[in-house]
């Protein structure tokens, strides 16, 4: 190993931070405010939450979570109908408008994950436990609930606050594996009285779900972001968060819980904020690169056509499919929230092939879930005026894309500073790898091990999207977060 200076990753995470507008640390106001805070479970409301603590309530989440938003359980029904309730931690009841803490989170609007250090929306105090359904301890919550029919198709249900209890705090990859039949059963679910027969009702109505919403156009994709893993302070490794059933099934009972939420607001005619994708402004550069994997796509936007393509492509060629659905992704456009008012048309989520779509079920994470969560109690609670008016929730929803852009810019940056550390002892070695992109702007590839992204500065010419080329390393930075290639062979 070659004797390098100290690369303090840490320092770049906090400095990106503070170059793309975060306020990285808790001002001392949100810390007094923080630390003045009683404990308030059961607050005396004129809405008479309902006492779900006998629920055999479960979450899954990443195995070192402790902001944990929300919390499952379902029930067979008649007909062969699935009925599901999802508990959304009451995270306004710590946070009210206006007070330093919520300052503070709509400045920051989410929290952000670099993989090397994380900043959390909320003060750990809060997102890591008054307002965290952590497993054991009795919480408020904004329950939601909906119908899975046989089909596939949800039916909306009631909303309502709730008093609940986290029974077993359960881990993707744990969960995953067991309901692919390539694990064992978790420990937590087989030492749990009836949560193993829960679990797998609650898989078979996210398969249901799954199904309906593949049928009519949601798209498969699934793009590589390799984090950094460390140790004692240092870059080991980097590691591809891999989708599985487990991830599939909170997936699911998200976008449903988020569909319901909108038509519950719409019911009570209530101005909120839609998570939107809109239909793509360049399918002409979709359907090129169907066109060059030998697949022609209709004339006009099609999800539906497109995402049997794409199941098809990842059927052919798994290897490049995460680099061909980041392509698609890109030519798409970002998703963005938008205000909504009552009579407007809805732009939709052409992703997600859902018309009505908002983000309301991670108010420990993100500012836009808590606008949510407001709106919601102000409806519950019979409240004569809601919480925001309709200009406050235009500017919010520019305010939250902005943060959510910015967010994403300081976890990419940091991800290519970890990656850099790591193969910087590996200087004049020669790797596989597919290029992932190829214009004016510069030609880049992805590693396949490890899986760590770069620009080919020396023999790019001809190279295209797609290709499987070896290159080898000849430089990196990892103050400026750069790894440079050239062409090999």
């Amino acid at each position: 190993m070659q004797n390098h200076p100290y690369v303090d990753l840490n320092a770049i995470a906090w400095a990106a931070m503070d170059q793309y507008g975060f306020i990285p640390a808790f001002p001392p106001s949100v810390l007094r405010e923080v630390g003045a805070l009683g404990e308030r479970v059961f607050p005396d409301t004129p809405s008479n939450p309902r006492d779900l603590r006998s629920l055999l309530w479960s979450s899954i989440d990443n195995h070192d979570s402790r902001d944990l938003d929300q919390i499952e359980v379902c029930e067979e029904g008649p007909g062969d109908e699935i009925q599901v309730r999802v508990a959304i931690a009451d995270v306004d009841l710590y946070v009210p408008v206006g007070s330093a803490v919520d300052r503070h989170a709509a400045h920051n609007g989410t929290s952000v994950y670099t993989g090397v250090e994380t900043f959390p929306m909320l003060p750990d105090r809060l997102s890591a436990g008054a307002t965290s359904l952590l497993p054991g301890e009795d919480r408020m919550a904004i329950v939601i609930e909906y119908t899975v029919l046989p089909d596939g198709s949800v039916k909306s249900g009631d909303i309502y606050r709730a008093i609940v209890t986290n029974r077993a705090k359960l881990v993707y990859e744990e969960v995953g594996d067991w309901l692919e039949g390539t694990g064992p059963i978790p420990r937590a679910v087989r030492e749990t009285p009836g949560l193993a027969e829960q679990v797998l009702l609650q898989d078979r109505a996210a398969m249901r779900m799954k199904r309906r919403r593949t049928e009519q156009g949601a798209l498969a994709l699934e793009t590589i972001e390799a984090e950094p893993v460390m140790a004692d302070g240092r870059v080991s490794g980097l590691a591809i968060q891999q989708q599985n059933r487990a991830r599939c099934l909170i997936e699911e009972f998200m976008v449903a819980a988020n569909g319901t939420v909108t038509v519950f607001l719409s019911e009570a005619g209530l101005p909120m904020i839609h998570r939107v994708v809109r239909t793509p402004k360049n399918w002409e550069g979709i359907a090129r690169e169907a066109a060059e994997r030998g697949e022609i796509l209709p004339a006009g936007p099609d999800a539906g056509a497109l995402t049997r393509f794409l199941i098809r492509q990842k059927a052919a060629d798994p290897d490049r499919f995460p680099d061909l659905s980041l392509t698609v992704v890109k030519l798409m456009g970002a998703g963005e929230y938008v205000a909504f008012r009552p009579g407007d048309i809805p732009v939709g989520h052409f992703a997600l092939a859902v018309t009505d779509y908002t983000h309301g079920t991670a108010p420990n994470r993100r500012y836009v879930d808590l606008i949510i969560q407001r709106l919601i109690k102000s409806v519950v609670g019979k409240e004569r005026y809601p919480p925001y008016t309709p200009a406050e929730l235009d500017d919010l929803a520019l305010r939250m894309t902005d943060r959510e852009k910015a967010s994403q810019k300081v976890e990419r940056f940091v991800r290519k500073a970890a990656a850099a550390v790591l193969l910087r002892d590996r200087i004049g070695e020669t790797f596989e790898a597919f290029v992932t992109g190829a214009s004016e702007k510069g030609t880049y590839v992805r590693l396949i091990d490890p899986p760590a992204e770069g620009k080919v500065v020396l023999g790019e010419h001809e190279l295209r999207v797609g290709q499987r080329v070896r290159v080898r390393l000849v430089a990196t930075d990892p103050y400026r977060g750069f790894i440079d290639f050239e062409r090999a062979g």
